[in-house]
């Protein structure tokens, strides 16, 4: 489990953080949240979907179909995708709220990227401030919590107009079929029967981008078994050559092949 603790002088003066190589960190990551703002790149990379949390919807990517398996990222760590996520690209860094209810810098210590020096970044400059590198990425993770407040809105008003139902996935599997639930999609055709007023509230709201992008990135569903198919052949080429994991899976629009 990630260990967060709040950036501080007390902490981290004296110490320093490595900027990530690998995105091995996630290999476990089946799904993350999206904003709306990084939609229209995501669309272009991976199936977009909507999950359910005390009854609101956020949308997400799918990264995989096994839970705990991220079909992104390679055994060498290199992820494969055409667009990287917001929620990885902090790392090792997020933001959490504190007791009183203000947004805290916090980094995870247990990450292999805090260190004692010479290498990486500082976390404050000589006069005892934050280095500038630290004011990027707070800048940054700043930018995504305020998307993230405007993605629920939009959320808000596709959950009032009911345009948003279950998607179930099946898979076809050498025991048979199997079904992946609790994911939800768009209603296209109750969103194409919405009365004028309803479907102007939703544009008034920006709520219509996030529903067409999430429709158009249904077709990346076989994007994510081309890669369960790649990552299999690594798998048989590794264990034939009996190496290390070292083998890298190459990503080329609409070919996918391992190395």
């Amino acid at each position: 489990m990630p260990n967060y603790v709040p950036v501080s002088k007390e902490a981290h003066a004296s110490r320093r953080w490595k900027r990530f190589e690998s995105y091995a960190f996630a290999n476990k990551e089946t799904f993350l949240p999206l904003v709306a703002a990084e939609l229209p790149k995501a669309v272009t990379a991976f199936p977009i979907a909507f999950i359910q949390q005390n009854e609101a919807f956020f949308p997400v990517v799918l990264l995989g179909f096994e839970q705990g398996n991220n079909l992104f990222v390679a055994a060498n760590g290199q992820w494969v995708g055409a667009y990287v996520p917001s929620a990885l690209r902090g790392h090792p860094f997020k933001l959490a709220k504190s007791q009183d209810n203000q947004l805290v810098l916090c980094v995870n210590q247990d990450s292999g990227l805090i260190t004692d020096g010479p290498d990486g970044e500082a976390f404050f400059d000589a006069s005892g401030e934050p280095s500038e590198p630290v004011r990027q990425v707070m800048d940054f993770l700043q930018k995504v919590e305020e998307n993230q407040q405007a993605t629920a809105r939009m959320c808000a008003a596709l959950t009032k107009h009911n345009v948003i139902k279950p998607w179930v996935i099946t898979l076809k599997t050498p025991s048979g079929d199997r079904n992946i639930e609790g994911l939800y999609q768009i209603d296209e055709e109750a969103l194409n029967q919405l009365p004028g007023e309803a479907f102007l509230e939703l544009r008034q709201a920006g709520a219509l981008p996030i529903a067409y992008c999430q429709m158009l990135s249904m077709q990346h569903l076989a994007t994510l078994g081309k890669l369960a198919e790649a990552h299999a052949q690594v798998a048989t080429k590794i264990a034939q050559q009996n190496q290390p994991l070292q083998a890298s899976i190459e990503f080329d629009d609409d070919m996918i092949r391992f190395q």
